[in-house]
């Protein structure tokens, strides 16, 4: 009698959890692999009511696209309409990347509306391809590319085989890595051709467990309300310090362990908001749990010039927090060899600043046809004088070293509360001895977090305008772009949900149409523009051909293609 009244008990935990259970799962992520380095979600839904495809056909690259005569009909009838081609262009569209044994590919994934059209598409448009069928899923492959679908689903697969980076000859640099022992190039593994049909069956066969459909992180950025979502494992992007010479000396996998960005986009009208969260491993984010930063000071911010600001960047950290990450990094031993060098230690450092710091670029001027002049001021809270006059005579020693290099005189002034440095002297020298007020209107858009941020897009692009512009083409682009842009609002940057939070607000010139039909008829503009000057260097280049016998440096038609 007891156990039977314990049965209804026990179901309800099981239904409870069972429940739980399905709320870590999301159906978007269900045939990628947990591995995944980049997944890009499009809401096919909301792009579509949004942009609807007749606007998309109304701008000028596509319409150059479309009167291209060696188009194929089939080609022809999916810029007509995608849904020609048998996808669901209304519902969720997935693109992600995978490092795997082989090297790494890329996929794109959505809903099948019409399996005959779809496959109609594909057979006349992957040439040179084999057919094949298996558990249901059909497989049309070639060399470049592999496709697939089932009765609800399709997968497009490409490989995209890792390019090594490429070092310049350095004779210093090689005789000091060898005296120390570590290769300065990069060792390389053959390259194993990728089986396009096998790749795609194992997606299709994919665990829950082993998809990013149980990945928790993912799983509540798709569920955000926005237009697109898109998730970086930074850790599964490769190691930092892959192929860099020297780079094993310093722990650089702590920053990549665990690192994950994600963030949605969201199109309203006259603006384009991102909202974006940045995680790491256990240690770095206990790090920035305990050393976030804080408001930036109102004091610093009424100091900067909010006239002709160009780019203004600010951020508040807690110094004490850099020993533990130079702990965590293995950079301990580094600092203490650099420090009789330099004149100061870490300590010294901590000790000397306050955590505030602030970087701008404003008053622009154009000097010639071909360079722009600028104000660059960069600037930081003193906590400790004594400390930091250790930094101003190590700055001046290596200071005096640097300037001879550069042509660009640089002024610095400081007192017991800040450190101002830039090229324009009157300004670093106000920094210090202006008295507080009022805060600018310009530094109340950007919020309260302690990384913030501006650039003037409008201002910039008038500023290059000024600029005397023979090209006609390069005019027309330029006159788009200042109808197009206004500014960029950067705020943000406090530790919550035991990640980096910050948002990005782009606005536009026109604030009351949407930012995507915006979008579209910018960018078929200048993809116009790009190709009439494409078309017009050729022209040259040919007139210089006929001309000399010899291309020159300048019109050479392999550096065009490339």
């Amino acid at each position: 009698m007891m156990l039977i009244k314990k049965i209804p008990a026990v179901v309800a935990i099981c239904v409870m959890l069972a429940m739980a259970s399905c709320k870590k799962s999301n159906t978007q992520g269900r045939y990628i692999p947990a591995n995944a380095s980049m997944v890009v979600h499009v809401n096919g839904s909301a792009i579509s009511e949004k942009l609807p495809w007749e606007e998309v056909k109304q701008n000028e690259l596509f319409k150059q696209m479309y009167a291209d005569s060696t188009l194929s009909s089939m080609a022809k009838s999916a810029l007509d309409n995608p849904e020609n081609t048998g996808i669901d262009t209304k519902n969720d569209l997935l693109f992600f990347m995978v490092k795997d044994s082989t090297g790494s590919y890329v996929a794109f994934e959505g809903t099948i509306k019409d399996a005959a059209k779809f496959k109609a598409y594909n057979v006349a448009v992957v040439k040179n391809a084999t057919a094949s069928q298996k558990d249901g899923v059909d497989y049309i492959s070639n060399n470049e590319v592999t496709v697939s679908w089932d009765k609800n689903k399709f997968i497009v697969i490409a490989d995209a085989p890792d390019r090594k980076m490429a070092y310049p000859a350095n004779p210093w640099m090689d005789s000091a890595f060898k005296q120390l022992k570590i290769d300065t190039l990069p060792k390389t593994t053959p390259t194993i051709a990728r089986n396009g049909v096998l790749t795609a069956a194992g997606l299709y066969s994919l665990t829950e467990e082993n998809s990013m459909g149980k990945n928790e992180r993912f799983g509540k950025l798709v569920s955000d309300k926005g237009d697109m979502h898109f998730y970086v494992n930074i850790e599964a992007m490769g190691n930092m310090d892959a192929g860099m010479p020297g780079m094993d000396m310093v722990n650089l996998k702590k920053l990549t362990e665990g690192s994950v960005a994600t963030g949605t986009a969201s199109f309203g009208n006259g603006k384009m908001d991102v909202d974006m969260m940045f995680y790491a491993g256990k240690e770095m984010t206990n790090l920035w749990k305990k050393y976030a930063g804080n408001k930036i000071s109102d004091d610093l911010l009424n100091r900067i010039p909010a006239k002709d600001i160009a780019v203004f960047m600010a951020m508040n950290f807690k110094p004490e927090g850099l020993k533990e990450f130079a702990k965590i990094m293995g950079l301990e031993g580094l600092i203490g060899l650099g420090a009789p060098m330099l004149g100061f230690t870490l300590d010294d450092f901590i000790k000397a600043n306050k955590g505030d710091l602030v970087f701008s670029v404003s008053e622009l001027s154009a000097d010639t046809a071909a360079k722009t002049k600028a104000n660059i001021f960069f600037a930081a809270s003193v906590n400790d004088k004594v400390s930091f006059d250790k930094m101003i005579a190590a700055g001046k020693k290596f200071g005096g070293q640097v300037s001879k290099q550069v042509d660009a005189p640089l002024f610095f002034n400081y007192n017991e509360q800040y450190f101002s440095l830039g090229n324009n002297q009157a300004a670093v020298d106000q920094f210090g001895t202006k008295p507080a007020g009022s805060i600018p209107e310009l530094y109340k858009k950007l919020g309260n977090g302690p990384i913030v941020g501006f650039v003037n897009l409008q201002y910039i692009i008038n500023s290059a305008q000024k600029q005397s512009l023979n090209d006609s083409l390069a005019q027309a682009a330029m006159n788009a772009s200042a109808k197009m842009w206004d500014n960029m609002i950067i705020s943000g940057g406090s530790f919550k949900n035991d990640g980096i939070s910050q948002h990005i607000e782009i606005n536009l010139v026109d604030k009351s149409t949407n930012s995507l039909k915006q979008m579209n008829s910018y960018m078929g503009m200048m993809g116009s523009l790009a190709q009439q000057k494409k078309k017009q260097q050729q022209a040259e280049n040919i007139t210089e051909l006929r001309l000399t016998g010899t291309p020159g440096p300048a019109n050479d038609s392999t550096a065009l293609v490339e």
